[in-house]
């Protein structure tokens, strides 16, 4: 399935699957390495929703058509209405309040506005080859603050700095020594990695990954509320039923869609 608005340019879209309880996003737009154009930008907080509400959908996976993940954002698709900065943040945002775990698959390059992606994912693994960037100072561009704070909090302050000062970019193997990567692997194994990884945590406790994400977040204003979650779910009952009697656990907590989230 294909999403980009009425204004697409033409080959440009976010296609999705969902397969086996991994929603997968490819960023295509070949011509230009995957650049997010306008409308790209505009159609990623609608599609996420979409997924977030989607009870088939357990993780979520996004990564670029063919050998680069996103060179950035299409200058040439932007309107004298549009701020191309407020488009990428706001869809950085709604990727980052995605509240079932994300992961970045990146292949080649992963610059500007999509490393602003990755680093909105929760877990980023790369292939050999790959490279990133962050550029805005070769423009004289004020990153965003909101941006500026979520690379830090990847890759602390030293490296944010390195990154954002110099605007060069790093190989795959500096962005692991980093912390900007959990995984680099070798070429042709990064879809089977993801593959295997994927279904671990589609086997792991929704209970424990949505808590988890929010406590790790920085969110401190719901504590009481996933304790009694834990309490009422019987995923703490089932895990240890399961590990005595060494069997796969079956948990069965599911998000309460009338919770307040904000």
């Amino acid at each position: 399935m294909d999403a980009a608005g009425p204004d697409a340019v033409a080959g440009a879209a976010l296609r999705h699957t969902v397969a086996g309880g991994v929603a997968t996003v490819v960023i295509s737009h070949p011509a230009k390495r995957n650049a997010m154009t306008a409308a790209m930008w505009r159609a990623l907080p609608g599609l996420l929703d979409g997924l977030e509400a989607d009870p088939a959908v357990r993780v979520l996976v996004l990564t670029g058509d063919g050998p680069t993940f996103c060179a950035g954002a299409d200058i040439s698709s932007l309107t004298g209405d549009d701020d191309p900065q407020a488009l990428a943040v706001a869809a950085e945002e709604a990727l980052a309040a995605f509240p079932k775990p994300t992961l970045a698959a990146v292949r080649g390059f992963c610059v500007g506005g999509g490393g602003q992606l990755a680093a909105a994912c929760d877990l980023r693994f790369a292939e050999e080859g790959a490279s990133f960037g962050v550029t805005p100072a070769k423009l004289g561009i004020v990153y965003a603050a909101s941006s500026t704070r979520r690379l830090a909090s990847v890759v602390g302050p030293a490296w944010a700095k390195y990154l954002l000062f110099s605007a060069e970019l790093i190989d795959a193997e500096t962005a692991l020594r980093a912390g900007l990567l959990h995984e680099l692997l070798p070429a042709g194994q990064l879809d089977k990695r993801v593959a295997e990884f994927t279904r671990v945590l589609v086997s792991r406790s929704r209970l424990t990954q949505a808590a988890a994400k929010e406590f790790a977040d920085g969110r401190t204003d719901r504590d009481g509320y996933w304790a009694g979650q834990a309490a009422g779910s019987g995923d703490t009952a089932e895990g240890v039923a399961a590990f005595l009697a060494r069997r796969p656990p079956v948990f069965t907590w599911t998000p309460d869609p009338g919770a307040p989230t904000g």
